[in-house]
């Protein structure tokens, strides 16, 4: 008897080894050809034979770029240098004269630049004199030149008259001169380009110096104005003529008044291109060099006109401790403008978040791309000067991102 042969029908369900990693992984990571050469020092005729990936860049103004496997560069170097201890002494060798070449090019540039200054033929660094053309830079330079004078002419009057008022108003100006000063370094340092100590640039340097602006008008105005009332509240003496001192205040007027204009009007022209409010505008501390010089000055002009007042109130009543109580209203003035710039510059180089609707519209961005699932986690810091800092965890949908890689691509190369 024959049997037929009974067919058996096996399904065989495929398993995916699980597979595991360990705590460091870097089989495959990529490398550029740049750094591999810096790290492992090999040279362009090794990475010849070594397997090229095209990757895509990660800016947006370039094109995709060539990276090599990790373990590719790691088993070259091995095998250009024999072993890992080798390789550690090239890499000393070759930082020692990286060293030496950096110092070299330094004296190289200092001989020019002194070869340069015996000639004449040195020229100005357009990015930094440039800013001190137009905007805050010229507001400050402005604030400068007239607050200088301002008090050349009230220490005059105050070496004339004696008086409290003028004294405070005296040292109300040098500070305002020293300051702005101070904001004028800020400037000139915040036009630099990044550099790899500092990748985010110098646009803080405006802050910086707003605050210690901040802190310079508390410590020199209101501090010897507070000084130098209370000293007249306890020993009041004789106000000689005002005629002169109010003649320097009512030109002190004039000035400041004209300077506060040049600042309203560059923060009127900020506010407008941000689509901001004028006060939305100094409370964020936007611009904050023209917001000390526009603080500074209205506490000027508001500081004449309690010095004239007690002056006045001194010169009919014969009485000087007005003119001491003068002298406590302009400490008071400039405590309260030195503690709002304090505030203002804190909050901003503490990572203030930006506005919530600015932050919406980023996150709406974003989540309307179809490869974004969801953003979760998102913080954006304003940096000042127009800069934010955005930080999110993206959850992507693979297979968009997959059926888009492979929209991209020759099916059929790559099947074969």
């Amino acid at each position: 008897a024959s049997f037929a042969p009974e067919q058996i029908q096996i399904r065989v369900k495929p398993v995916l080894k699980k597979r595991e990693y360990g705590t460091r992984y870097t089989q495959n990571n990529f490398i550029t050809a740049v750094r591999a050469m810096n790290e492992f020092c090999l040279n362009s005729s090794d990475l010849e034979k070594l397997r090229r990936i095209r990757r895509r860049s990660p800016h947006d103004d370039s094109e995709a770029f060539t990276v090599f496997l990790r373990s590719d560069i790691e088993a070259k170097a091995l095998d250009v240098w024999g072993s890992l201890d080798a390789l550690a002494r090239e890499r000393r060798r070759r930082m020692v004269i990286e060293e030496e070449y950096k110092e070299n090019v330094f004296r190289t540039h200092k001989l020019l630049k002194e070869y340069k200054e015996f000639f004449g033929e040195t020229k100005p660094k357009a990015s930094t004199t440039g800013a001190f053309m137009k905007g805050p830079g010229k507001v400050v330079m402005v604030a400068i030149c007239i607050n200088g004078l301002n008090f050349v002419f009230k220490l005059l009057a105050w070496l004339h008259t004696g008086s409290s008022s003028m004294f405070s108003e005296a040292i109300h100006s040098l500070s305002d001169t020293a300051n702005q000063a101070i904001l004028a370094l800020g400037i000139y340092h915040s036009v630099k380009n990044p550099d790899p100590n500092h990748p985010y640039g110098f646009s803080n340097m405006r802050y910086i110096a707003s605050l210690i602006s901040g802190v310079g008008i508390f410590m020199m105005g209101a501090g010897l104005s507070w000084y130098h009332g209370v000293m007249g509240l306890l020993h009041p003496h004789a106000i000689q003529s005002l005629l002169w001192a109010f003649c320097i205040l009512g030109g002190s007027l004039i000035s400041e008044g004209a300077t506060l204009l040049v600042a309203i009007n560059e923060i009127k022209k900020g506010a407008r291109a941000k689509g901001m409010t004028f006060f939305d505008y100094v409370l964020r501390s936007r611009d904050p060099s023209t917001n000390v010089v526009l603080l500074e000055d209205s506490a000027a002009v508001l500081g004449v006109v309690i010095a004239a007042g007690c002056m006045g109130i001194t010169s009919l009543t014969g009485n000087p401790l007005y003119d001491s109580v003068g002298s406590l209203g302009v400490g008071t003035l400039l405590g309260i403008v030195s503690a709002f710039l304090i505030y203002t510059n804190t909050e901003v180089l503490l990572g203030r978040s930006i506005q919530t609707d600015q932050l919406r519209r980023i996150t709406e961005f974003l989540e309307n791309d179809p490869m974004v699932r969801a953003i979760h986690d998102v913080k954006a810091t304003d940096m000042g000067m127009n800069k934010v800092r955005f930080k999110a965890e993206v959850d992507f949908d693979g297979r968009v991102l997959t059926r888009s890689y492979l929209e991209k691509q020759d099916i059929e190369q790559m099947l074969n």
